[in-house]
C-alpha cells in the first residue's frame, strides 16, 4: 500500500503560535496528520527572530515527515492576541512582546503559498466547529481559561470578527465589582476572577494558610508548580478549599456565559484548556448549572455547555481548515 506521505495532493500546514509553545502539523486534503513538530516559544527574542523560528519549524516538519514542501497549498497560523484577519497582521501579542507584525506577508513570501493569520482561540473554536465538540452548530462560542481567558465565536460557518480586528475578548469583559485585575489594569474582569493563574494564586494562599494540606505537600507555595493537574489531585484528595476555588471560578465563567447567551444566543458553548481537561465534570457542570439558572426562561433550553474534544490539536486543525477554506472557498 502506498503511504499517504508519498502520494500527490495538497498539503496544508496548521500552526499554533502559543504563548509558551509553537506547534506545526502537516495535513492532507482530508485533514489527516502527516507530521508534527513542537518547539518552545521564546517570548523575549523579538518578532524577526520569532518569525525565523516559525519558518524553521515548518521546514523541519517537512524534512522530518518526508513530505515534499512542493505540495504545500496553504498555511493557517493561530496567533495570540488581536489579529487583523484581512491583512494577516498580528496587532498585539503581549506574551510575545510583538506589535503590528505582518506575519502572513512574511510567510507567504518565504513558502510561496497563501497564508492566513487568525486569533489562536478563534482557530481552536473553528477546529471544534469543524471536527470536534461543536460540529453542526449554528453559533459556537469557545471559552478557554488558561493564564488568561480566551474567547472565540464561529457563526454560520464564519469566524466572527470586527472591522479589521479579531474580537470576542471575553476575558477582558467585566463581571464583578472586585478590584482584582488580570492581564491589564481594568478590574473585575472574567480573566481576573477565573483564569487558571488566578485560581492557582488563590490556591497557594490556601495552602500557605493550612487550608489545603494535600496541595501544600505536593505542590507547595511556588505558583510555578501549581498546575491544573495538581489542583485536580488536591480536590480528589479532599482539599475542600481548592474545590471551592475551582467551583467559584467556574461560576464566574457561568455568569459570563449568561451574558453571551443574552447577546448572541449560541447553541453550543465549548470550554477548553488544561483547567477544564483536568476537572471536566466539576468545571463544565458548574458552568452549565450557573448559566441555566440565570438566563431568561426563553433561552434556558436553547444552548448546551460542553468540553472541547480536540485538545492541543484544535488550534492547528482549525487554522489549517480555515486556510483551506480561504484558499479554495471550502
Amino acid at each position: 500500500m502506498t503511504d499517504a506521505k508519498d502520494e500527490g495532493g495538497r498539503i496544508w500546514v496548521g500552526f499554533d503560535l502559543g504563548g509558551t509553545k509553537m506547534l506545526a502539523v502537516l495535513y492532507d486534503d482530508e485533514f489527516r496528520p502527516l507530521g508534527r513538530k513542537r518547539r518552545k516559544t521564546k517570548g523575549s527574542e523579538g518578532a524577526d527572530n520569532g518569525l525565523s523560528r516559525i519558518e524553521s519549524t515548518i521546514d523541519r516538519v517537512f524534512a522530518e515527515s518526508g513530505v515534499s514542501p512542493q505540495r504545500l497549498a496553504g498555511i493557517g497560523i493561530g496567533c495570540p492576541g488581536p489579529v487583523d484577519m484581512d491583512k494577516g497582521r498580528i496587532l498585539q501579542a503581549p506574551n510575545l512582546g510583538w506589535d503590528d507584525v505582518n506575519i502572513a506577508d512574511r510567510l507567504s513570501k518565504r513558502f510561496s503559498c497563501p497564508v492566513v493569520a487568525i486569533n489562536d482561540v478563534d482557530a481552536g473554536v473553528y477546529g471544534e466547529y469543524r471536527f470536534g465538540a461543536a460540529i453542526g452548530s449554528r453559533c459556537a462560542i469557545g471559552i478557554f481559561p488558561g493564564t488568561g481567558i480566551g474567547g472565540g465565536c464561529v457563526y454560520q460557518g464564519q469566524i466572527f470578527q470586527g472591522g479589521g480586528i479579531s474580537c470576542m475578548e471575553i476575558g477582558h469583559t467585566r463581571i464583578s465589582s472586585s478590584i482584582r485585575t488580570g492581564g491589564y489594569s481594568f478590574p473585575g474582569t472574567l480573566e481576573a476572577e477565573a483564569s487558571r493563574l488566578t485560581v492557582a494564586a488563590e490556591a497557594v494562599k490556601a495552602a500557605y494558610r493550612g487550608e489545603a494540606p494535600y496541595l501544600m505537600a505536593h505542590g507547595g507555595t511556588d505558583l510555578a508548580d501549581i498546575r491544573s493537574g495538581t489542583l485536580a489531585e488536591a480536590i480528589e484528595a479532599g482539599d475542600v478549599a481548592i474545590h471551592s476555588l475551582v467551583q467559584e471560578a467556574a461560576r464566574s465563567i457561568g455568569i459570563a456565559v449568561v451574558n453571551i447567551v443574552h447577546l448572541l444566543a449560541p447553541d453550543k458553548i465549548v470550554l477548553g484548556g488544561g483547567l477544564v481537561e483536568a476537572m471536566e465534570e466539576l468545571f463544565v457542570g458548574t458552568v452549565k448549572k450557573t448559566a441555566r439558572k440565570h438566563v431568561m426562561n426563553a433561552y434556558r433550553d436553547r444552548f448546551d455547555v460542553v468540553a472541547a474534544k480536540l485538545g492541543d490539536d484544535a488550534g492547528v486543525l482549525g487554522a489549517a481548515a480555515w486556510a483551506k477554506r480561504q484558499a479554495l472557498g471550502e
